[in-house]
């Protein structure tokens, strides 16, 4: 794990990729949760055996459930040390260019794109991709913002 201590060593890693998280199976019971917590229940998520006659010959993740995870796995990648609050500050572009299979695993590659002075303190953007295992396209490319304000 990447470890920034101060506001320069994140500075200077602007544009490279610090680091890939751990694989993680992606199970129906996770996608069962996230369907009850959000009341998004729609078949192609939930129903195991009507899924088996879709698109995708099984259930597929929510595309906000992989979203979702991405501070968790981030966390895996790097830590924020330098002083004061974290806050997410928001995504700047979110896509899932290719259906997450439940049973698949998933990992995310992070780059730290940017670090901006702005009023409040220092604005983070950070890129994260999330590959599925054995195939050519990621289940979610998200660009993310952090607030980083001083203590």
């Amino acid at each position: 794990m990447r470890v920034f201590s101060t506001f320069e060593e994140l500075e200077a890693a602007a544009g490279e990729q610090v680091g890939t998280s751990d694989w993680v199976t992606i199970d129906q019971r996770r996608v069962n949760q996230f369907a009850d917590a959000t009341g998004d229940h729609q078949w192609i998520h939930v129903d195991v055996e009507r899924a088996k006659d879709g698109p995708f010959g099984g259930t597929i993740a929510h595309g906000y459930l992989t979203l979702a995870l991405v501070p968790w796995m981030g966390s895996q990648v790097f830590k924020l040390a330098t002083p004061g609050a974290k806050l997410n500050y928001g995504v700047n572009k979110v896509r899932f260019p290719a259906p997450l299979l439940v049973g698949s695993r998933i990992r995310v590659h992070v780059t730290i794109q940017s670090v901006a002075d702005v009023p409040a303190g220092k604005q983070l953007t950070v890129s994260h991709t999330i590959e599925i295992e054995g195939q050519d396209r990621p289940a979610c490319v998200a660009e993310t913002v952090v607030l980083l304000l001083p203590s």
